[in-house]
């Protein structure tokens, strides 16, 4: 597994396309993860950059946390409403570790506040969930292919292209 600074080191091609992505939708993607029956749920979350490391927070009691409670595996992709992927798209996957640390909390919602205007400091967090990459992968379209890239932990990114 691999922090957020892990991953970029690793798979800056992948790591660009997703911060890119992740700016231009005003933070917006979609989360996968598994209900108590097994079955996928996908379901809208605005995951950050804080101290390096990628979150997954939001509100509480919401059926995704309770999804990653129960089953930290998640994946992790970039919203698009562009069919021809001209701006890129990305997906990342591995586990949640929720991380509760009041200290750390603070300093989230202190930082969310700046950025955002968004109070929640002073407030108790129910989960706050640090995201630990086991994969990634991007697609970038263009000049008459499509570029794949995949990353894999203890393995350099690489690039299937597909005409």
């Amino acid at each position: 597994m691999a922090s957020w600074n892990e991953f970029a080191e690793a798979a800056p091609r992948i790591a660009a396309i997703f911060s890119r992505r992740h700016a231009a939708t005003g933070n917006l993607c979609m989360l996968g993860t598994l209900r108590s029956d097994g079955f996928p749920r996908i379901s809208p979350v605005e995951p950050r950059f804080f101290e390096n490391q990628l979150w997954i927070a939001g509100m509480p009691n919401t059926s995704k946390f309770r999804d990653l409670a129960r089953d930290p595996r998640f994946c992790l992709h970039t919203a698009t409403v562009d069919t021809e992927v001209k701006e890129g798209d990305a997906k990342l996957w591995g586990v949640v570790d929720d991380v509760q640390d009041k200290a750390l909390h603070q300093r989230f919602a202190q930082a969310l506040f700046d950025e955002t205007g968004f109070d929640i400091r002073g407030e108790e967090f129910d989960h706050c969930y640090r995201a630990d990459l086991t994969g990634g992968s991007a697609v970038e379209v263009g000049d008459g292919h499509m570029d794949i890239t995949i990353w894999k932990p203890g393995e350099p990114e690489h690039v299937v292209r597909k005409h």
